[in-house]
């Protein structure tokens, strides 16, 4: 019996400690000094809990993604019993520790609380010592894995959909939500995302539909203070909009401006492209993607207009059945396998450099037949999530295409749409099939895609 009494009197002392280190910390911090004052109607209906959902679609720099970082950590600390927990998702686990994991680390530093919290790698999150609560960061790759999933100490009462537009659909939203629901009342979930560019998207829909349980707030970069941003960025979003009106509606101001699924859109003109046009053309570009039976070989030969944000299509070699060597000899036929134009050494003398094909890094061993036929082949890069970000970063240029020039690649580019759920809802994934055209056109441009301090 005297145990029993001990063990509760330590239990007791422990909470007093936990609730004067919460409370000294929160005495210490103010969030709403660090979230951008547009957001502070927002935070207030957390802290009442008068919204199931809060909905923050908004364009890139509207320091959205900040403001639910802050908000998962401070509603944490706020709770000096240890009760509320939080868990903030992605689609994929192998982009959580550069997106989610990173926010809530600077959110924490921000905060200047990190002597309070620990961060791990395996699982991925952060416990807030005084108390025992957490911040879970999960990824969705197999949502069936929720269904166990609970706080050692409490229950989930915030969650955060980071990029929510890339989920699956509402139904597998529905699910996840009902997995860290169990036990808990007062449930919040923020859901950040920048629109996809079609406004039949699943997730644009959601958030416009009617609904008492929800708060949407749109957000763009002019909403935050444009020292936050730096005065690069606003020349940036400035630029791209005298430049490409719609790609900047849509990247900048949160819009959807397409009407179906279609991936490219506006942002598809189909021309004539002249002869004429074509002599003034430079930063000429080649991409390669590998196939034979099932799949075509697609090689691409493209232009980069930087000024213009324009990408013109100029020659295709397209076809089920080419092996490696048919396809360097149909290259070196077309006079592709060298530059047009002259260089001159430094000891005299003008030559012309290989011409240089970016190619499927997946193929190494068709890179090095290439190769051996003289071409100048090198690979392209990959991570997860590139096809996206390549895509986005194509979504975001110009695309002139001649039907007459490259008709293969004009049919996958206006054909290309975005996956349906089964329940015929648009959503945010990239078909892998008939993209042969758009994996090349995405390979001659990886060195532009890439290129240092160029957004997507």
């Amino acid at each position: 019996m005297r145990v029993d009494i001990e063990r509760r009197l330590k239990a007791l002392e422990l909470d007093a400690r936990a609730r004067a280190a919460t409370t000294d910390a929160l005495s210490r911090i103010d969030v709403t000094a660090h979230e951008a004052p547009v957001y502070k109607a927002v935070h207030d209906a957390i802290e009442a809990r008068a919204y199931r959902y809060i909905n923050l679609p908004g364009g890139r720099g509207s320091a959205k993604s900040s403001f639910a970082a802050l908000e998962l950590v401070n509603g944490v600390m706020a709770d000096p019993t240890g009760n509320t927990s939080a868990i903030a998702f992605r689609r994929y686990a192998s982009t959580m520790r550069e997106s989610i994991f990173s926010t809530l680390a600077w959110a924490i530093d921000t905060l200047e609380v990190g002597d309070l919290w620990r961060a791990t790698i395996a699982p991925m999150g952060f416990t807030y010592l005084p108390t025992g609560a957490v911040i879970l960061c999960r990824g969705l790759d197999d949502a069936s894995k929720l269904k166990s999933i609970k706080p050692l100490k409490g229950v989930f009462r915030l969650g955060w959909f980071e990029e929510f537009s890339e989920l699956p659909g509402e139904n597998f939203t529905r699910n996840v939500m009902q997995s860290i629901m169990r036990g808990g009342e007062g449930f919040t979930a923020i859901r950040t995302f920048n629109p996809p560019n079609s406004r039949a998207n699943w997730a644009n829909l959601l958030i416009e539909r009617a609904d008492p349980r929800a708060l949407t707030m749109r957000t763009t970069y002019r909403d935050v203070p444009q020292e936050w941003l730096g005065s690069d960025f606003i020349l940036e979003a400035e630029r791209l909009k005298e430049i490409n009106p719609t790609a900047y509606e849509n990247e900048y101001e949160g819009l959807a401006c397409g009407d179906g699924g279609e991936v490219f859109g506006d942002n598809l003109l189909v021309r004539e492209i002249t002869d004429d046009e074509l002599q003034h053309l430079d930063y000429i570009h080649a991409g390669l993607d590998f196939g034979f039976s099932v799949d075509p070989a697609c090689y691409l030969r493209v232009a980069y207009d930087r000024k213009h944000d324009s990408v013109y299509l100029l020659d295709e070699i397209y076809g089920r059945g080419l092996s490696n060597k048919a396809l360097a000899d149909e290259i070196k036929a077309r006079g592709y396998d060298q530059t047009p134009e002259y260089s001159y050494s430094m000891f005299g003398g003008a030559y012309r450099q290989k011409e240089t094909i970016t190619a499927d890094c997946a193929e190494p061993k068709s890179i090095a037949d290439l190769q051996g036929e003289g071409l100048k082949v090198i690979p392209c890069q990959k991570w997860p999530g590139c096809v996206n970000y390549r895509v986005k970063w194509l979504q975001h240029r110009r695309i002139i295409c001649d039907p007459r020039r490259t008709p293969n690649a004009h049919r996958e580019l206006s054909q290309y749409e975005y996956k349906r759920s089964k329940d015929g809802e648009i959503l945010a994934d990239l078909p892998d099939a008939d993209n042969h055209s758009i994996d090349a056109l995405a390979y001659a441009l990886d060195r532009e895609i890439y290129r240092k301090g160029v957004p997507a």
